[in-house]
């Protein structure tokens, strides 16, 4: 997506099993920032991020399936940063550190069996994995996810801004649909360009739609936190409806720093926050087109 931005996944898809943890690493760290709309969100750490606390930079993001017992996965993420001394130093040694994992979850539980779902060792093997390339569908935190009628999963979108890179990463998990029940046609047409014949919803509580946003830029909290307020626009266009009570839809936003943002500020952040609108958007896009069916939740590839 973005240089000094890697993303890992670990995940379990077998008998009794389909869910996981996706992680974005920045372990250089970057700006970061949260934005979260719906009803029932699964969060940790997500106060630090407000731009009137301490703490300026997180080194990861953690995106698990499991609903609350999940957020654990976010454990192994900070025991594999600690071992590389990497994170918000407390003390004179380089070992003194503690790792800011702000962290997000889905709610799979009904595509495992009771019981069976990601822990700390999800998170650590994420990290294990990370990388500048990845892939998509039904990996990691999209192991399990569902959109509305279909099989969700993994996606990502990336573009160009002026003179910053914008990338934006989506597990798509949603209750609302990716298409008009009532034509079957797709809400963006880059998820397909004719009507299709939805399955008929099954009301199992399946929900919520998490991810990153990136950008390369030199960015403030309170600027980094737009992007993401901008990031939820874009899931609204994919998505219908969105943001209900029974989603608990949270985007995180993350700038490096490595390029500096164009004067005026606030045309140039206004052009970010365009793009990372879109970018999501697409990045929903991707993570429906990608999954593939399974434990009986048709794909949307497969229509």
């Amino acid at each position: 997506m973005i240089p000094g931005v890697l993303v890992g996944h670990h995940h379990r898809v077998e008998p009794g099993w389909a869910t996981g943890t996706t992680v974005v690493l920045v372990p250089d760290g970057a700006v970061g920032a949260v934005d979260g709309r719906g009803g029932a969100p699964g969060t940790r750490e997500t106060d630090l991020l407000d731009p009137s606390n301490l703490v300026q930079q997180v080194h990861a993001v953690c995106l698990s399936g499991g609903s609350a017992y999940g957020l654990a996965a976010a454990d192994g993420v900070m025991r594999w940063l600690s071992e590389r001394s990497i994170g918000f130093r407390v003390g004179a040694q380089p070992h003194h550190v503690v790792p800011i994992v702000p962290g997000a979850v889905i709610f799979d539980l009904p595509m495992s069996e009771w019981g069976n779902r990601p822990d700390a060792s999800f998170g650590y093997a994420a990290c294990e994995a990370a990388s500048s390339e990845f892939e998509l569908g039904c990996v990691g935190a999209g192991a399990g996810a569902r959109v509305g009628s279909l099989k969700g999963g993994v996606g990502v979108a990336s573009t160009t801004a002026g003179a910053h890179r914008v990338g934006a990463l989506a597990v798509v998990n949603a209750a609302g649909e990716v298409a008009d029940r009532a034509s079957g046609l797709p809400w963006l047409p880059s998820l397909g360009t004719t009507a299709v014949a939805l399955p008929e919803r099954k009301p199992d509580g399946l929900n919520t739609t998490i991810g990153v946003v990136a950008v390369d830029a030199d960015l403030s909290k309170a600027e980094c936190r737009r992007l993401a307020m901008a990031a939820q626009d874009g899931l609204a266009r994919a998505v219908r409806p969105a943001h209900s009570m029974f989603d608990g839809d949270t985007v995180f936003a993350l700038a490096t720093g490595a390029v500096p943002l164009a004067e005026p500020r606030a045309f140039a952040l206004d052009a970010l926050c365009t793009a990372a609108a879109e970018m999501f958007a697409e990045a929903v896009v991707s993570g429906t087109r990608e999954a593939t069916s399974l434990n009986g939740v048709v794909a949307f590839r497969d229509l």
